[in-house]
Order: structure tokens, then sequence, then C-alpha cells
């Protein structure tokens, strides 16, 4: 009886969160846009006439022209920047998945033991966490890229394996404030294991303040992997991504302007349509705007 009611207002808390979500436009206009930037940047590239390494020989730097077949222009190599800008949205896009998955992982972990078990345990790890905090993120991660080479899969681990601190003190405090729930005691005291109850009970709980956080920490990784990219820690040619491709016609801008505008506007597209979406969800579950409903 107790299981059901729990669930029924489980369900009812996360259908309220949906209905508030619904009625913001900015946050739904944005989670569409993302939906078709992913699918589009996926996609399209099958159906486009060129790779992103393929040289026309015949258009080297030239502008947007129909009718040289480059929508958006070429490169001061002669490659088609729309399929260059469509791969780069693919390795950015899988970056900052992929890293924002590995530090979620590793920052709800460490964040719930500490705060599950307390103590001299909990202090000891927080003050790890201060430690790697006084150092400074990005002289780290490019030092992890320097002493074990440039490749993709390096920078998924390096920048969330570093990325994982912020998550961890957002977990810890709300799970600090979980412990002395009524279902923890009960568990307790029923001699449910302490591995068990953090997984059955204080994560699914973390849920809304995990996802919030998840919508704000994807734009700050696909900036930190453009940053890497324009620095040229990135990733190597003829493999690209929107930082690199930034670079890029950063060095033309003064001959060929659209190798920095086109990739810059899909680039900026996706960080304020993420920053929407995470302020909505933000907003959706929040408790206190429920109860204010």
């Amino acid at each position: 009886m107790s299981r059901d009611a729990g669930g029924d207002e489980a369900r009812s808390l996360w259908s309220d969160a949906w209905a508030t979500l619904r009625g913001n436009r900015a946050a739904i206009t944005a989670l569409w846009l993302l939906v078709v930037m992913a699918l589009v940047v996926v996609v399209a590239p099958f159906f486009l006439p060129y790779s992103y390494e393929q040289t026309d020989w015949d258009n080297i730097a030239v502008g947007p022209s129909l009718a040289s077949g480059h929508l958006f222009g070429t490169d001061a190599l002669g490659r088609d920047l729309l399929v260059r800008t469509l791969w780069g949205g693919r390795i950015s896009l899988l970056v900052a998945l992929v890293s924002t998955a590995v530090s979620l992982a590793i920052g709800v972990l460490y964040g719930a033991v500490a705060g599950y078990v307390g103590g001299r345990l909990d202090q000891l790890m927080m003050r790890v966490v201060d430690v790697l905090y006084a150092l400074p993120f990005m002289f780290l991660v490019i030092l992890l890229m320097v002493l074990f080479g440039r490749n993709i899969v390096l920078i998924f681990i390096a920048i969330g394996a570093i990325n994982w601190l912020d998550m961890a003190r957002i977990v810890r405090g709300q799970t600090l404030s979980l412990r002395n729930r009524e279902f923890v005691e009960a568990a307790r005291a029923g001699g449910v294991p302490a591995g068990r109850i953090i997984r059955r009970h204080i994560v699914p709980n973390l849920l809304g303040v995990v996802v919030v956080y998840v919508t704000l920490t994807i734009p700050h990784v696909i900036l930190v992997e453009s940053v890497l990219s324009f620095l040229g820690l990135g990733v190597q040619e003829p493999m690209t991504s929107w930082g690199a491709l930034v670079s890029e016609g950063a060095q033309e801008l003064e001959t060929a302007w659209w190798m920095i505008v086109f990739p810059s506007l899909f680039l900026a597209l996706t960080l304020f349509c993420f920053n929407f979406l995470g302020d909505g969800l933000r907003d959706a579950l929040d408790p206190r705007d429920r109860s204010r409903s």
C-alpha cells in the first residue's frame, strides 16, 4: 500500500514537472532544436556529395555558392565546410555526452558515499575535492593531453575525469538532507546494507537535481573541448570539431569570413539551447515551484 502510494507520488511529481516544462516555450523550443541538431549532424553527411576530408581542387577557399555546390563554402584546403561543420558537430556532441557521463558516474558515486557515510570519511573525501578545486582545471587537462597523447578517447576521459567535482559537491549536499529521511531510516533499521540504500533510495531521489545539472554541464564540456581544439590540443586532422573549425576560421578571418561564421553559429546555437533547456528543467523540477502552484 505504502509502496503504491510512493510510486503514485513519484509519478505525480514527474508528470507535474513535465507539465511545467511543456509550459516553458523557450525550453521546449530548445529541446526540439537540439533533437533536430542531433539528427542533422548524424544523418545529413550521408546525403551530401563530399566527405569531410575530400578536397575540391577547383574550389579552394571559395565562399558560399550554389554554383560551386558548396553551400557553406570551402576551407583553405578546398574541403566542403558544410560537411566538416556537421562532422565537427558529431565530435563536439559526442565528447560532451561521453565526458558528461564520465563525470556523472564519478560525481554521483563519490558525493553519495561521502554524504551518506558522513563523519571523518566525508571530511576526508571533501578535502580531496577542495585540493583538486585549487588546481587549475584547464592546466590539468592540457597536461594529460601532452603526457598521454592527443586522441579523442583521452579527451573523453580527461574532461570527464576532472569535471566531476561540482557534481560531487551537489550530490553530497543533497544526500546529507536525504540520509535522515523516514524511508532511509526505515531501510537502515531493517538491516539493509549501506550500498543498497545508496543505490535504491539515495540515488533515485537525486535524479531531479542530477538531470538539471547534466543539462548545464554539457555546454560547459563543449566549451572546454572547443578551447582545447582552439589551442591545437583537441581532435587532430583530418577529423575536426566545432572548436577546431573556429580556430581555423579565426586564422582566415580577413579573407574567408565564412570559415568562422558557420561553425560559430552552430556552436552558439547548441550552447544556448542547452542553457535554455537546463533553466526550464530547473524550474520544472524545483519542488518549491510545484508547492506554490
